[in-house]
C-alpha cells in the first residue's frame, strides 16, 4: 500500500563549482536520470559517510 512518507525540510543554499566539474556533474545525472541536485546531495552524503568510516 502506497504511504505518503515526511521528507527532511530542505533548504536553500548557494555554493560555488568549477564549470567542469558541473559539466561533469550534468553529464552523470543526465545518464542517470536524476536531477544535479539530487546527485550532488547523494554525493556530500556518501563522502560523509565514508569519512566517518574512515575515523
Amino acid at each position: 500500500m502506497f504511504q505518503v512518507r515526511q521528507t527532511e525540510e530542505m533548504i536553500n543554499k548557494t555554493f560555488r563549482l568549477p564549470a567542469s566539474l558541473l559539466e561533469e556533474l550534468t553529464k552523470v545525472a543526465e545518464h542517470e536520470k536524476v536531477s544535479v541536485n539530487n546527485l550532488v546531495r547523494q554525493c556530500c552524503e556518501y563522502a560523509l559517510s565514508n569519512m566517518k568510516a574512515e575515523k
